[in-house]
């Protein structure tokens, strides 16, 4: 009788080895072959737990040209063990792409419970915020940064990204600029020797991070940003931003020569204040 094939997503350590789980560690030792985004990285892994299996290298590039021989050796009764560098595979890597594929193909996954620096991450922040949105990895490039910071601002959550340490700097920079007023947590070497978590303003993690990194050896290891939800601080200052755009937006109206009536119609639609505060801002420009 043929064995049933499945494709098993392994989650593993985001630093400490001994966050490796038992359904994990049964995982491998009961697969036909491991498949990981770096052959070295989880060859040490196996080495460590005394786990001898034949491994091939499955990366973000390979996976396409790959995944649909993946699943016809599934679906002829393999069953493959997935494993990526560190965490939960398909949590911002190629894992995703992976499971994507075995669904169209209609084969068995099994998906294993196990460690994400996103979660570690937004609990380690002290957050109080109960909701968080992941947003993957902080986008290159200074203009990327702003737009997707300037999406999301209006959203009710934490909002939590990675990061490399080359990058932080500026990516506390944009955070600065666009979400002055939001906590930021910098959490960095989750689970490992020297983990930490700095907390404050962007602007005062900025001046902390930038000093460390004029300093030998730099800002080094894995690192992951949570930016707190919007605050009472924030409202208040993008009300005030709000209210004189408007302000200034009914005196330019009253220029053009509408009445108060027009204006305060204008004013309403244009940024959504209600109807007798707009004719009050429409009254006032119109005197």
């Amino acid at each position: 009788m043929n064995k049933t094939g499945k494709l098993v997503i392994v989650p593993t350590p985001i630093g400490n080895l001994g966050d490796m789980t038992l359904r994990s560690l049964d995982a491998l030792r009961g697969a036909d072959t491991v498949c990981a985004e770096d052959t070295r990285v989880t060859g040490k892994l196996l080495a460590h737990f005394d786990i001898r299996k034949p491994l091939e290298r499955l990366d973000e590039a390979m996976i396409g040209s790959r995944a649909a021989g993946v699943m016809e050796r599934v679906a002829a009764g393999e069953v493959l063990a997935y494993c990526s560098d560190a965490g939960m595979p398909g949590v911002s890597d190629p894992g995703l792409r992976l499971v994507a594929a075995a669904r169209v193909a209609g084969v068995p996954v099994e998906v294993l419970p196990g460690a994400s620096a996103a979660a570690c991450a937004y609990v380690a922040s002290g957050t109080v915020c109960p909701r968080f949105y992941f947003g993957g990895f902080f986008p290159r490039k200074t203009g990327e940064q702003r737009a997707v910071l300037e999406d999301l601002r209006g959203l009710d959550a934490a909002l939590v990204f990675y990061e490399s340490p080359n990058r932080l700097v500026t990516a506390l920079a944009a955070i600065a600029e666009v979400l002055p007023w939001r906590e930021v947590a910098v959490c960095r070497e989750l689970t490992k020797l020297h983990e930490e978590v700095a907390r404050g303003t962007a602007a005062e993690l900025r001046a902390l991070f930038e000093a460390r990194a004029e300093e030998p050896g730099g800002i080094r290891g894995e690192i992951a940003l949570v930016i707190d939800a919007p605050n009472a601080q924030e409202a208040a200052a993008d009300a005030d931003v709000a209210a004189a755009s408007a302000e200034a937006r009914a005196a330019e109206l009253a220029e053009e020569g509408l009445r108060t009536k027009q204006i305060a119609k204008q004013l309403a639609a244009e940024f959504g204040i209600a109807r007798n505060d707009a004719y009050e801002l429409a009254m006032a420009a119109a005197r």
